[in-house]
């Protein structure tokens, strides 16, 4: 399969986003704070860390299977439930908004959920690629 298709553009994106998300933690302690002061807070621990870790080092190898168009079915199904716990345990009780009229809701897991539904469905539900 060739990288660039009629997916590339959304791939790459998301993997841009799926980078600058995980990568400064790595480098700031923002894992291991993650995981201690928040994980661990609402009832993970002891294994918190390890969770933050877990769903950051996802993310990194989702965004190069997104780049690279290999196993991007399985990178998007584990990066979707990653942001839907992620909605229901941090963004969901701050609202819809991110910014704006609120601050930190759901709306961009929302948006990046249904990209990832795009790219692994990029013809809709139908099985047959749709005569162009």
């Amino acid at each position: 399969m060739k990288i660039i298709n009629n997916t590339f553009m959304l791939r790459f994106s998301v993997a841009i986003i799926l980078l600058a998300h995980s990568i400064p933690g790595i480098f700031d302690n923002g894992i291991n704070n993650f995981g201690d002061l928040y994980l661990n807070q609402i009832g993970f621990a002891p294994l918190g860390i390890l969770l933050a870790w877990l769903i950051k080092l996802s993310h990194l190898v989702a965004a190069f299977c997104l780049i690279f168009d290999k196993y991007v079915k399985w990178a998007s199904i584990v990066t979707i439930f990653i942001l839907m716990a992620g909605i229901i345990l941090i963004h969901l009780k701050e609202g819809w908004f991110v910014v704006g009229a609120g601050r930190n809701g759901v709306e961009f897991n929302f948006l990046l959920i249904f990209v990832l539904l795009t790219i692994m469905f990029p013809y809709g539900l139908n099985k047959r690629k749709l005569k162009e």
